[in-house]
This record gives C-alpha cells, structure tokens and sequence, in this order.
C-alpha cells in the first residue's frame, strides 16, 4: 500500500480523497493554483505545492508541474479526480512511465472509453446498442450544419473530450447548429485542450442511467448498481439518486451485465461508470463511459456500504476486489443535490465572492465513511468565509442524504435544504427545495427534460407555492416580537418601573413585485421563554390558530422550532431589501419578504405610490461577476435583435449576449478582458 499520494485537484473532491487517506494511514499532497492558496484541501493535505496562475491551464492542467510535485515530494501515487486531467490519456501514460501509480484506470482504458467517439466505435463492435449519429470530429461549422440536417433535428453537439456539460449544446435548427458549434468547440480547447466534435441525435423524453462499475488488475469487474441523473438542467445534472425509482430488477441486471461486459473488453481497472439513455420502454442505449470517479458517487457509497475512493486506491497498489458482485448490497435509497453558487432568480448565472457565511445542516454521515446508515453528509471543499473564484466549476457542496426509502430520503434532503445557510453568494438551494417538493418528482414521473419542461420561464420565488403560506406570515410575526423583545431587554424596559406592554395586534405586509403588496391581520398571544406563543392569522375564509416555539436561533441565520407540535427549520435574514425593517423567511422553496406593521401604519403604507426602477432598457448589462473574452460592437454601429453583442466567461462557461431590440451602439461602456460585476454596463444603445 501507498505512504503518500498526491491529489492532482482543487475543491470538494480533493477533500474527499484525503479524507479516505487520512483513514487508510496515508499521507496527501496537495497542489494549488493562487487563487486557492488558502482552500480548505490545501489546509487538509500534509504537504502542498503551488503550480500556478488562477487560469486551469497555466495550474491544474500542468502535468510537467504536477509530475514534479509528486518526485519532490515522495508521492507514489496521483488520483486525479474528476475533471481537468482525471481522463487525459496522456497524462496516465505519463505517470506510468515515470513509475508513478495512477489512481484510475490504464492509458489504454482511458483512450478506448474516455474518448466518447473511441467508446462509441468499440460498443458498436462489441454490438451494444447507441444513438445513431456521425461519430468522426467534424471539421467546421457548415459541416456540422449538414451532418446535423441528415441525422434530423434535434441533434446534440459534444466535444469528444467534454464533461460535466461543457461542450455541449442541443440544436433544433441550422442557426443553433451552427452557433452551437463554435461554442462547443471554444469550451472544449478552453476546458479541456481538445476541440474535437461529434453529433449524434438527441432523444427527446429520456432517463439519464448510469451504472457504477468497479474493477481490479486481476480481471475482475462488478458493477455497483445504478444512478438516476436525469434532473439536469443544461445537461448539468443537479439532483442525483441511487437506486433509480424508475427501471425493474431485470433492466438493472441487464444495464448492469452489459457494463460489466464493456469494461472487461478494455480491460477496465478503477471506478468508471458506464452511462445510458433509457427509454420510456426501458430500452437502453449506450452514451459513453467515464473512465474516472464522479460527482455523484456518494450516493453509490451509501446504499452500497463502499467507499469508491479507499477502492480505487486498493485497485491501483494492485489489491484484488475483496467482493464478489453476489456481495454487493442495496440498502434504503440516497439522493444528492448539488449546491452550485449561481442565482436561480436570474437564470442561473454564476455568483462568484466571498462566503460571508456558510453553515451546512448538522451530519452524522462523513466523506471516507463506509457505512449504509441513514442521515446526512455534505461534501465540500470551502469554508466560512472562504471565495468563490470566477476560474472554476460553480459547486459549492454536496448535500447526500440516506433513507430508509425514496420518500424518507426525499423529507430528509428537503429538511437538510432549510438548513443549508450560504450567505455573500447565491445559491440553487431554493431551486432544490421546490424540484423535490414537486409531484411528478415525488412520484418518480420525470425525464431529462424535466426542468426544462416544468421551469421553461425561468424559476421565481412566486412560482413556489408553500403547503401552508399562513404559517410563514404567522412566523414573521413571532420573530418580529422575538426582536422587540430582545432590544426592550437591552434597553431595560423590562426593569421594574420600565415596563411597556408590547401590541399583540399587527399587519404583516407580504412584499409582492411592483408594488403588489398584502396586508395579513396577526394576533399574538403571551410570549414565555420556552412556551408555545399562539399566533392567530386572520382571513375572510376563517381565522388559522398556530402555536408557534422557537428552540433555537442560530445566528441570526437559522430557526429552529415547532408549530402545532410538528419541528421544522427556516432561514431567516432581516434587511435582506436594504430596508432595515424587512424579514425574509425560506423555507420549503419559498421566499417571504415582510413588514410587521401597526395595523394603522399599514392603512398609511397601502397609500403609499409604487417607486418604479430606473429604465435600463438601453443599455446591455453584465449578468453576472465574469470576464468580458469580447466585444462583439462598435459605436455608431447598427445591431438587429439576436445579433451577438458580448461574451462572458465565468466558472469555464461561455455567456453569449445578444440584443434584445433592433438599435444603434452609442458607447461601449467595458474593454475587452475587463472583469465584470453584476449589473455593470457594457454596451449603451441610443
């Protein structure tokens, strides 16, 4: 067994693998770029060495660099995790040939299956059905027009070398094609060094399946289950489960066979998993193989009891599988969402900054863990007050919950979801808690297409509804007095002969957009320390009674309590508008900004008129923190509606703007390779 090994990677699953590390006895070097000099996996890892500038290909792509590192510091082994050059052929012939394990599969397996138009040739070979589709690189963008015309729309655009949904884009027509295209193409050579493309035909309704295989240098292969991925959006999966509510014992056995028989014609050592396209008939298609560990893996681990990463480091010091597929278990079901740092309110752009505070739900389950206990583990390679950098993927954790079953898992992850604190940057937690608070997903009815179907607008706060919206004004009512009474005890009016009695009847005014307020009626009962206070929430369909005890206030962030006998936990944040007097509470999804008002104060505040933003319809603005890469106008130049007008990159996305309205360029307000805010104008129309 290994001493040292060295992790040739940043984030969340550099501290996965050192923490199976640190359990095995083994020591860990890390490797860093400057912009995380001061990352949580770099503070984990015994020793650690910089690489580089920010950029992946001036650090994390740098297998002269990181070969070094792991000579200079003894290291007899690299696991590459996931991403940058965990399936470069390359560079695990490199390693080999420098006497140094590679933790994953050989160079040969990574060229015949880690190359998705390789694989695709050898399944066909070996007569596993795929997606039909013009599997050479195509050479330039009116080829693929043409290609994509003779398959038939819609078509999907990959980069041979993609991953985690870059390269990538479906194409409903010649246009989407052609731009489709040469944005794949400029990702791939910026993301992974290779810009080679194929087509293939897109299946409209399917399930995204994947099977975890596993094998040794001895010809063994088992394979771990399945995965259901199918809730992506932009081909990014977002919600992961294991087992999949969807496929029958048989599909499973017969998935599960053919990946097996996949990986043994390349001689497949590690964990790899072999992805397929399942239809409503349960059909299988072949995708590709990832020849390396995935994101999602956690959720294998806890219903199989293995740990994928301490497996994979056995494999490569040349262990045999200590099991036998007959010895593979499935106990309860796991789900993981994926806690991305973008804005669901403004279309999931990236939010880079600082972690002002990040508070993740209480675990009883740990990265490095073998066990298939229920409860909860988070992944995640920040820490409070940690940043987010522009030059990276957007993750910022992984929540993975285990239950007895579906449903149980399911209560488990939206509960942990509500106490999920992030604060600084924007987070998709509002976005998971309504997916898995929806019925077709609790009902296990949904396909890839799902969020595109269901959210094809856009996601808004008001398109959440809560089980029970009284509850929430009855809430921001109790917190209100929660406050008023904290600041009457610091200013001694609770002294003797400083008493007031504090108004039990108020207003909560629910803030709406534009202006569209509602004004709820609330009676307060007696507050007692450590007592139920009774809330009554008045409508014209009948009064609602709650009776409402906070248990704990965790700064000023997160509220625990129950109501009506039943706990629950919400976040919280006052100020959230910059106005000092509202309170935001979310909870299950839903966002609630309110006023607790003087009922007489909220008959003035309805007269009040509605103070409209400034227009901004003249000026193009950045979405989010990114890099300006171009401008694509000059001033004096006349723009048609749809025609290119900037691109942003951010978190190794490419951003297109286009013009909304036919229109003349009067200022160019950003340079080219400008780092943008959000909201900060780059280009003013006349």
């Amino acid at each position: 067994m290994f001493t040292k090994i060295l992790i040739a990677n940043r984030g969340e699953i550099a501290c996965r693998v050192i923490a199976t590390a640190k359990k095995m006895g083994i020591a860990t070097v890390a490797v860093y770029s400057d912009a995380d000099r001061d990352a949580r996996f770099v503070q984990m890892a015994d020793e650690a060495v910089r690489l580089g500038p920010p950029p992946s290909r001036e650090s994390y792509l740098l297998a002269d660099k990181i070969i070094e590192a792991a000579k200079q510091t003894g290291a007899q082994a690299i696991h590459p995790g996931y991403g940058f050059l965990s399936e470069n052929e390359a560079f695990a012939k490199r390693c080999e040939d420098e006497g140094i394990a590679f933790i994953g599969p050989k160079a040969h397996s990574i060229a015949a299956m880690g190359d998705k138009i390789a694989s695709k040739k050898l399944a066909n070979e070996a007569k596993v059905n795929t997606i039909p589709g013009y599997n050479d690189p195509i050479p330039d963008a009116d080829k693929a027009v043409a290609i994509a015309k003779d398959i038939g729309y819609p078509v999907m655009i990959k980069a041979s070398a993609g991953g985690g949904g870059k390269g990538l884009r479906v194409a409903f027509n010649d246009k989407e094609a052609f731009e489709g295209f040469t944005a794949c193409q400029n990702e791939a050579r910026n993301s992974f060094g290779d810009d080679r493309i194929f087509i293939e035909k897109f299946v409209e309704q399917p399930r995204h399946i994947e099977i975890q295989v596993l094998g040794d240098s001895h010809g063994n292969v088992v394979y771990l289950n399945e995965r259901e991925c199918s809730i992506q959006r932009r081909h990014q999966k977002v919600i992961e489960e294991a087992p999949s509510p969807f496929i029958s014992d048989a599909t499973r056995k017969a998935m599960g066979e053919q990946a097996v028989a996949l990986a043994k014609a390349v001689k497949y050592q590690s964990a790899g998993t072999v992805e397929f396209v399942v239809g409503k008939d349960q059909d299988f298609y072949f995708l590709e193989m990832n020849t390396r560990l995935q994101v999602e893996h956690p959720v294998t681990e806890l219903i199989t009891g293995l740990d994928l990463v301490e497996q994979m480091i056995r494999v490569a010091a040349g262990e045999k599988l200590a099991f036998t597929q007959a010895d593979v278990q499935r106990e309860g079901w796991a789900i993981e969402c994926r806690i991305n740092a973008e804005d669901p309110f403004r279309n999931f752009l990236p939010s880079t900054g600082r972690l002002v505070r990040f508070e993740p739900p209480e675990q009883n389950l740990f990265q490095g863990q073998a066990t298939t206990d229920v409860g909860v583990r988070v992944d995640t390679g920040v820490v409070d007050g940690g940043e987010i950098p522009m030059y990276y993927d957007s993750m910022i954790a992984k929540l993975i919950v285990h239950g007895k079953d579906r449903n149980d898992a399911i209560a488990r992850m939206r509960e942990a979801l509500n106490g999920f604190v992030i604060r600084g940057v924007q987070s998709n937690i509002p976005f998971q808690a309504a997916l898995l608070a929806h019925p077709k997903f609790v009902s296990g009815d949904f396909n890839t297409g799902f969020i595109a179907e269901h959210y094809a607008d856009g996601f808004r706060a008001e398109d959440v509804p809560h089980d029970d919206p009284d509850f929430l004004v009855a809430l921001v009512a109790r917190l209100h007095m929660w406050y008023r009474n904290r600041a009457q005890g610091l200013q001694g009016q609770f002294w003797e002969g400083f008493k007031r009695l504090p108004r039990r009847d108020f207003s909560v005014c629910v803030l709406g957009t534009q202006g569209a307020n509602r004004y709820v009626n609330v009676t307060l009962g007696e507050v007692a320390l450590g007592q139920p206070t009774d809330i009554t929430v008045h409508r014209e369909q009948g009064d609602r009674a709650y009776a409402i005890s906070i248990d704990r206030f965790v700064g000023d962030a997160r509220v625990t309590g129950t109501v009506n006998g039943q706990p629950f936990t919400v976040q919280m944040e006052r100020g959230h508008t910059r106005n000092p007097l509202v309170t935001r509470v979310i909870h299950n999804g839903t966002q609630l900004d309110a006023i607790v008002m003087h009922p007489r104060t909220a008959e003035l505040h309805q007269l009040m008129p509605y103070k409209a933003p400034p227009d901004m319809s003249k000026y193009v603005l950045s979405p989010m923190p990114g890099l300006l890469v171009q401008v694509a106008v000059k001033p004096g130049q006349e723009v048609k509606a749809g025609e290119r007008v900037a691109v942003i990159e951010a978190m190794k996305m490419e951003n297109v703007l286009f013009a909304s309205a036919d229109g003349v360029v009067k200022d160019v307000k950003a340079e080219q390779g400008a780092s943008l805010t959000v909201d900060q104008p780059i280009v003013e129309f006349e």
